[in-house]
């Protein structure tokens, strides 16, 4: 019962069965967004109007469709797949080259028949066929007169090699889902924070308890005035405030710190400091009143003290100036940095405070799965050796000589009957 249920088990069926399970629910995962807030499920996939005809917010919580790589039965798949793979490679692939290896003589001639391709000679000379095959960097293996060669064992290594990469693969995505997390923070310029708004996270992540500063944050246009590269200038901390690390970094170059990530993702305008001639100096807030997913800010910055007078300031880029108008919404001018605003030369702007928003994340798995896709590389590569196999057979004066092969059957072909020549 054991041995027919390995069987089963390491069935390339079964196995083909289980990853087209894995790759609906990993289908299932890309179209729908994962680990997002239940009022985000709600709003996408409300009751009245369901996904497929039955996919509703309900049901997409109830199943854990919302973090379909972390649940039970998703795992568990990958699990089997495992298993199936490695039960296969055992009972399968280990034996497939342990029999490749042993020496298969042929002693009767109707056996030549039977191979891809075969030659009976009269006039040929034993010993020079042999010379041409060992030239041909084969293996050979001679009883009297029976001789049995093979090369290119190394290509049924192939499958192995595989299943590994795979099995690796699939262990990394395992590790990832129980210790990786992902936090996202929006730090003012010049402040420090640890990590706390944490939104993704396995069952025995461990968050490190380390503190960061951003130096700057400041961001480059191009001469049309569209953004070409956000930049954050980050230092690492450590528990008496200590600089361990300083880094500048943009989108796609992350500060890497104990394999802990620090993204450039988005930015932000919080507020204009600006100085009064009588040396006082207030912060006044940005607000983005027009749409969440806009960069357009604006601010009301008085000019008297009963606050009834005064300027609209509105702001889209961290070029160094706004723009202002009157009560009336008529344009004025542009306000910028350490210039006094043209109406009222008391005021003057002192700067623009923005913040940096930043993703950070840790993976463990992501050694395991690069390892993974790297032998899995080196499988296909050693899949295009072709595993070929001659037997020769010398009765008095006659020779049987035959051969296969495993791919290439026309250019094995071409080689066998050079080997003749």
């Amino acid at each position: 019962m054991k041995v027919k249920f390995l069987k089963y088990i390491a069935d390339l069926r079964f196995a083909i069965f289980i990853l087209l399970l894995i790759s609906f629910c990993s289908i299932i995962g890309t179209i729908i967004e994962q680990d997002q807030s239940i009022e985000i499920y709600k709003l996408n996939y409300p009751l009245t109007n369901k996904l497929l005809g039955f996919l509703s917010w309900e049901s997409i919580i109830f199943f854990g469709f919302d973090h379909v790589y972390k649940t039970w039965w998703f795992l568990t798949l990958i699990l089997i797949f495992g298993i199936s793979l490695s039960t296969c490679t055992f009972l399968q692939q280990f034996p497939t080259i342990k029999l490749a290896r042993r020496c298969q003589f042929l002693r009767i001639s109707q056996s030549f028949t039977k191979l891809k391709v075969s030659r009976i000679l009269t006039k040929y000379c034993f010993n020079k066929i042999i010379l041409n095959l060992k030239s041909a960097n084969y293996s050979l293996f001679q009883q009297k007169n029976i001789l049995y060669c093979y090369k290119g064992l190394i290509g049924r290594v192939a499958p192995i090699v595989v299943h590994f990469s795979m099995i690796l693969i699939l262990l990394g995505t395992m590790v990832g889902s129980f210790t990786g997390f992902k936090a996202q923070e929006s730090v003012p310029k010049t402040e420090s924070f640890h990590i706390q708004n944490i939104f993704n996270t396995g069952l025995l992540t461990k968050i490190p308890n380390i503190s960061s500063r951003i130096n700057d944050f400041w961001i480059t246009y191009n001469i049309n005035k569209t953004i070409t590269q956000f930049y954050s200038d980050l230092s690492i901390l450590d528990i008496n405030g200590n600089e361990i690390k300083r880094q500048t970094s943009y989108v796609n170059s992350p500060l890497i710190y104990n394999n802990i990530y620090f993204y450039q993702t988005d930015w932000n305008l919080i507020g204009l400091r600006v100085n009064y001639k009588n040396h006082q100096v207030n912060e006044y807030p940005l607000f983005n009143r027009l749409s969440n997913k806009s960069k357009i800010w604006l601010t009301w910055i008085p000019s008297s003290i009963d606050f009834k007078n005064g300027f609209i300031l509105i702001i889209d880029n961290l070029q160094g100036y706004c723009s202002v108008y009157n009560r009336q919404g008529q344009f004025i001018g542009n306000f910028e940095i350490n210039e006094n605003l043209r109406e009222d030369q008391n005021i003057r702007l002192e700067d623009i405070l923005s913040s940096t928003g930043l993703q950070i994340k840790t993976d463990p798995s992501i050694p395991i799965i690069y390892l993974g896709f790297l032998f899995l590389m080196i499988s296909t590569l050693i899949s295009y050796t072709t595993y070929s196999q001659i037997w020769i057979c010398q009765n008095k004066h006659t020779i049987f000589i035959g051969g296969n092969t495993n791919r290439a059957t026309f250019e094995f072909e071409s080689e066998f009957f050079n080997y003749l020549k």
